[in-house]
C-alpha cells in the first residue's frame, strides 16, 4: 500500500513537474508557488503545487507575462490552486490579446519575404507604399505589420482608407 505524501521538496516536484529546480525557485520569488520551511530551513511543497506550476507553464506557453501569471492566481480565493472553471474564466480573459497576437504574426507572415513592415528593409517596394517615410511620423517600428497604413495604401489585411 503507498501512503501519498502531504508534502514535496522541490527535487520531488521538479522530478513531477517537469520543471527544473531553477525555475521553481523562481517561480516561488516571483509568487508564483509557495513552500514551507522546515527546522533545517528546506523546502516543502504541498501537493496542488503542481497544479499551479503545470498553471504557470501552460500560461508561460501562451505567452502570457508572468506578472499576468502571478495577477490571475492572486485574484484566486485565499490564492487556492486554479480549478479547471478558473482556468476558463482566465484563459478567457487572455483570449483578445492572444488574437491581436496571432493577427500580428499572420501580418508578419505574409509579409516576411517582401517587406518587414516599413521597418524598413525594401526600399524599393517603400518608396510606393511609404513615400518619404510616412509611416516614421507614427512612431519607431515596422508600422505596417502593427496595423498602420500610409496614403490610402491599406496595410495588410486592411481595406483601403
Amino acid at each position: 500500500m503507498v501512503i501519498p505524501v502531504a508534502e514535496l521538496t522541490v527535487g520531488e516536484l521538479a522530478a513531477r513537474s517537469g520543471v527544473a529546480v531553477s525555475a521553481l525557485h523562481f517561480y516561488e520569488a516571483k509568487g508564483l508557488i509557495s513552500s514551507r520551511r522546515t527546522a533545517g530551513n528546506q523546502r516543502r511543497y504541498r501537493r496542488d503545487a503542481l497544479r499551479r506550476v503545470a498553471f504557470v507553464r501552460a500560461s508561460q506557453n501562451l505567452g502570457i507575462p508572468l506578472a499576468d501569471i502571478a495577477a490571475a492566481l492572486a485574484s484566486l480565493p485565499q490564492e487556492r490552486t486554479p480549478t479547471k472553471a478558473d482556468w476558463a474564466r482566465l484563459s478567457a480573459t487572455w483570449r483578445e490579446r492572444l488574437s491581436a497576437r496571432i493577427e500580428q504574426l499572420e501580418r508578419l507572415r505574409d509579409n516576411l519575404d517582401g517587406c518587414i513592415g516599413c521597418g524598413c528593409l525594401s526600399l524599393q517596394k517603400c518608396r510606393l507604399s511609404n513615400p518619404g517615410d510616412e509611416l516614421g511620423r507614427n512612431g519607431p517600428g515596422p508600422r505596417r505589420l502593427l496595423g498602420e497604413a500610409c496614403r490610402g495604401v491599406p496595410g495588410p489585411g486592411r481595406a483601403p482608407a
